[in-house]
């Protein structure tokens, strides 16, 4: 039998109760190489036309936000952030843009893994989370973001 897990709104930040519901089935785990290839998997599934202005940039999975990250942002729990994007997005950019240090992004695999029960899961966490941070980068908002998590859960959920 599998039990309802909360609902997740599309952004990299979701507020869920600090004690999860009780799961039948514990939520699944990877190691950290085999997240990395899906967090690579996500990125070098982008179209290509995103995927070639994808400069200066540096994607990183980590544990969870720092303490630090989690004060600025006034999160309670380090399970409520999947992603972050550190950086100038792209359309803020001027003629003085250069010699600065990449742009990151940081995916949180602990957080990810706590809200998924199956490796699928995880994988379409993933590649929401991924997108999701990318997107700013080429400064879309979140109002932007969050349609296009709308469509892609639409495609993949039809009903």
């Amino acid at each position: 039998m599998r039990t309802k897990t909360p609902r997740k709104p599309p952004s990299g930040l979701w507020d869920p109760p600090i004690d999860p519901p009780e799961r039948d089935v514990a939520p699944a785990r990877l190691d950290r190489e085999a997240f990395i290839r899906l967090v690579q998997e996500s990125i070098d599934s982008l179209p290509q036309k995103f995927r070639q202005l994808l400069e200066n940039i540096a994607v990183l999975v980590e544990d969870f936000p720092s303490p630090e990250t989690m004060r600025d942002m006034g999160l309670r729990s380090p399970y409520q952030l999947f992603g972050l994007y550190h950086g100038i997005p792209l359309d803020k950019r001027g003629s003085y843009y250069g010699n600065v240090p990449p742009d990151v992004v940081v995916i949180y695999q602990k957080p990810i893994e706590r809200a998924c029960a199956t490796e699928e899961q995880i994988r379409e966490q993933v590649q929401d989370t991924v997108i999701h941070e990318v997107g700013h980068f080429f400064g879309f908002g979140e109002a932007e973001l969050r349609e296009v998590e709308r469509e892609r859960r639409r495609r993949r959920n039809p009903t």
